[in-house]
């Protein structure tokens, strides 16, 4: 099945809700408010609907429950339940869903100085559920033999929960099945919003009209503050280029995790290859999406050979890039209403963890728009409030 053809304009001149942006969070969006209120009008605007620059068609798409914030590992809990059961969600009749869901866990390295915190995140994880082990180095050795763990104090490892699907495969579903639906997605592009001082009227576009609306969703992944200013509203998310390496390596890495290493480097499988990335070297926001090939270099290469000893006869195979759409304030998701623009919603700033959350933040904001709060995870500290209080909620366990 594929796409319906987006709509005109000249066939849609309102909305009960226009979503700015169709990536995952704002598909999500509208194939959960579409399925909690049949009916309701939902029109998604969408400049660039081959999603070429979508962090959602560029995500490693992984998921874990390993945060520091119980409301981000409520969030994976619910993410997990839902992958697991995609087909029976999002199938339909000539369109099944195949995520590729694998759960060998993900496997956080800790240095002696490092191993406080770790055992201090343990104990969050632990009191929100999560199907977390701490293991020392014999046993990280018997259960990796492929590991160099000399220098390592302990390993956070998640026994259930947590590995990686299609996240691609994931996007297109909510937007098939949302579609089927009714809703509509405009090729589009949002230029301006029509404004008074407690809702948001209209959004303009760039073809030329303007479409009304009773509510507004801001989903524009790393271009959300641009459209939040659109509004008058400062939000601190902006495109951070992230790149991703593909590996060969000659020997196979037997029941190989997603692995964090102490010096901030990441790794899993990818079919028969391996993909990893890195705290980057340039971090100015908006940098052109094409992969930092300085961020591959023999300090780089020391390092993983050194983790994984198979790996100093690996190969480059090839790179691609894509942006975090990172919350600079706390580098957590902003979900909820504006405090002032009360028909003004946001669903931004995830800051690496989003295509995990998706599902479950899509549910959040369309129970929030529909019946005035979040009943089925409690989200709300993720709201907008926050920001406007400078009221950090930091997340601790971001990864690179």
């Amino acid at each position: 099945m594929s796409l319906a053809p987006s709509a005109q304009l000249g066939t849609a001149t309102s909305a009960d809700v226009v979503i700015v942006g169709s990536g995952v969070m704002g598909a999500a969006t509208a194939w959960w408010l579409t399925r909690l209120q049949p009916g309701l009008k939902v029109i998604l605007v969408e400049s660039d609907t081959a999603y070429e620059k979508a962090s959602s068609s560029l995500s490693a798409s992984s998921i874990r429950q390993q945060f520091t914030c119980p409301v981000n590992i409520r969030l994976s809990q619910y993410g997990i339940a839902f992958l697991r059961e995609a087909e029976q969600h999002l199938g339909l009749p000539d369109h099944s869903v195949a995520l590729g869901l694998q759960e060998p866990g993900y496997l956080y390295l800790a240095q002696e100085d490092q191993a406080a915190a770790m055992q201090t995140a343990h104990q969050i994880h632990k009191e929100a559920g999560a199907d977390v082990a701490l293991l020392g180095p014999e046993a990280l050795r018997l259960r990796y033999p492929w590991l160099n763990v000399d220098d390592v104090a302990l390993g956070s490892l998640g026994l259930s929960g947590e590995g990686w699907f299609d996240g691609p495969a994931l996007h297109q579903a909510f937007l098939k099945k949302g579609m089927s639906q009714g809703v509509q997605r405009l090729h589009d592009r949002v230029v301006g919003m029509d404004h008074t001082a407690s809702q948001v009227t209209g959004v303009r576009l760039a073809s030329g009209g303007t479409l009304r609306c009773g509510q507004v969703v801001n989903a524009a992944g790393a271009w959300a503050g641009e459209v939040a200013a659109m509004a008058g509203v400062v939000l601190p998310v902006e495109g951070a280029r992230r790149t991703v390496f593909v590996l060969s390596c000659p020997e196979p890495l037997a029941h190989c995790p997603l692995l964090i290493d102490p010096s901030g480097w990441w790794l899993r499988p990818e079919g028969r290859f391996l993909i990893m990335g890195a705290e980057p070297l340039h971090t100015q926001p908006g940098l052109p999406l094409e992969p930092d090939w300085s961020e591959w270099n023999d300090e780089q290469w020391a390092s993983l050979a050194h983790r994984i000893p198979a790996l100093a006869a690996l190969r480059v195979e090839r790179a691609w890039a894509g942006y975090y759409e990172m919350n600079t304030f706390d580098h957590n998701a902003v979900i909820g209403p504006h405090p002032m623009l009360r028909n003004l919603y946001f669903i931004n700033g995830f800051s690496g963890h989003g295509m995990q959350h998706a599902a479950g933040a899509g549910l959040a904001l369309a129970e929030w728009m529909l019946l005035g709060a979040s009943q089925t995870i409690a989200v709300d500290d993720l709201g907008f409030e926050r920001l406007a209080q400078n009221r950090p909620l930091r997340e601790l366990q971001v990864i690179g």
